[in-house]
């Protein structure tokens, strides 16, 4: 494609980011790269060398060596796997060792490091960033069902070994696969049997999808299928018709008369009630939507009794509470009961987030190339470096006209020693924003 791995790597981040917002995924709070990070790596591996619990080969691989563990390796999955089978010109001590750094292979990028040229392994990348920033200590730790074993017992075993803490993770929640219907068969792009997100949302609107992950357990496989998405469609009309009928009672719209207020207050109650323990049995999300759609359903059989008889006192203030309710429980899961959907295109922030990066970027390989100040040979150093600046102003008079035209446009970019970073000015104060 010749383009260098970081572009090819932000192009899909971008994409990734503007998926996420398009099934509307809360941003995270910081979001942290491995090649960015590779000299904190390399410093978690040599303490694991340090505290006896990595080696490093004559092949410039490094490996944790999972006997320093003793019984402790396993704690997560209960038993174990066995490895796999080594190849012959292994350098393992045990077959069970993993490794922390590979050395470099021809046509691979790598980075410098005490053992040699090479790259981190798979699951030392987590263990270093994860410590980063939440150092000892990690509460919830999340990840597919196929992650727990490697991948989460190995960075189990490297965050223990590099702490010296008895318990790193304090729970990890892991969730189900998306499942083709009648397949039995993960959806995954290597099997070829996936569907977009952005050819999803063509046709489905990101609530319907959340609201189809809703009604199975995070823990659990979930079918995915024509029928249930169109399931889930019709439970979401129905919501959005209730609080819609719900809301022209309150406002005298709908010809009705007394409703039984005790029973539905009652309703009320014990559905909150219900709510909270299913959320709080391990986020049983499958219960807290029955029993909000069991009171969307007596509240529906209130308001046609209601319509039936249209004289008498109006019972406005429990329908109220309902309404707010059931509407707080949707946005609470992200959920909208309006049709305001929408699906981000090229114009969303994450795309043009994106642009100005690859713009900063490119700015600064022109700065950095006009200020260079390497000699050819036989030059004399002086009059030659002073002819070739001279010669390259108009690219750094260039570099300065980008940085005010984009400032116009509330962008702020400051040149720092070897880097360049941007930020946005917020109009009404003119105080940049940094972008992380």
């Amino acid at each position: 494609m010749s383009v260098s791995p970081a572009s090819l790597a932000r192009l899909y981040e971008e994409d990734f980011k503007q998926d996420m917002a398009a099934l509307k995924v809360l941003p995270p709070t910081a979001y942290l790269r491995v090649t960015e990070h590779v000299p904190q790596i390399v410093a978690f591996i040599e303490r694991l060398i340090a505290n006896g619990h990595a080696y490093c080969t004559a092949k410039g691989n490094v490996y944790f060596d999972l006997q320093s563990r003793g019984d402790r390796y396993g704690k997560l999955v209960g038993v174990a796997p066995g490895p796999v089978g080594e190849p012959v010109d292994s350098d393992k001590r045990h077959t069970s060792d993993f490794a922390l750094w590979k050395a470099a292979k021809p046509q691979e990028p790598f980075w410098g490091s005490p053992w040699g040229d090479g790259r981190p392994g798979w699951h030392i990348e987590c263990s270093t960033i994860a410590s980063l920033v939440f150092g000892s200590q990690l509460d919830i730790h999340s990840g597919g069902v196929d992650l727990a074993f490697p991948h989460h017992e190995n960075e189990i075993a490297q965050c223990e070994a590099f702490h010296q803490c008895p318990q790193w993770g304090n729970y990890f929640l892991h969730s189900g696969h998306l499942h083709v219907k009648g397949g039995g068969e993960k959806m995954s792009k290597s099997l070829k049997n996936y569907v977009t997100i952005k050819d999803f949302l063509r046709s489905t609107s990101p609530d319907v999808f959340r609201l189809f992950c809703l009604r199975s357990s995070y823990r659990s496989a979930i079918d995915y299928s024509e029928g249930a998405l169109l399931e889930a469609r019709s439970l979401l009309r129905a919501t959005a018709a209730f609080v819609e009928d719900a809301r022209a009672y309150l406002r005298g719209q709908l010809a009705g008369g007394p409703i039984q207020e005790d029973v539905l207050w009652e309703r009320l109650g014990r559905t909150k009630a219900a709510v909270q323990a299913a959320l709080a049995d391990d986020f049983d999300t499958v219960r807290a939507v029955d029993a909000v759609m069991d009171l969307v359903h007596h509240g529906n059989r209130q308001l046609k009794a209601a319509s039936e008889e249209p004289r008498g006192p109006r019972s406005p203030a429990v329908l109220g509470a309902i309404v707010a309710f059931v509407e707080q429980f949707f946005e609470t899961v992200g959920i909208s009961l309006a049709e305001r959907q929408c699906v981000p295109g090229a114009g969303s922030p994450a795309a043009l987030h994106s642009l100005v990066e690859e713009l900063v970027r490119f700015r600064l390989k022109v700065r950095q190339f006009a200020l260079a100040s390497g000699e050819a040979p036989g030059e004399a150093p002086g009059e030659a470096r002073r002819q070739r600046l001279l010669e390259r102003q108009p690219l750094l008079e260039a570099c300065d006209a980008l940085r005010r035209d984009l400032a116009v446009h509330g962008i702020s970019i400051k040149d720092r020693s070897g880097s360049s970073t941007w930020e946005l000015l917020d109009p009404r104060t003119e105080d940049p924003k940094p972008r992380s």
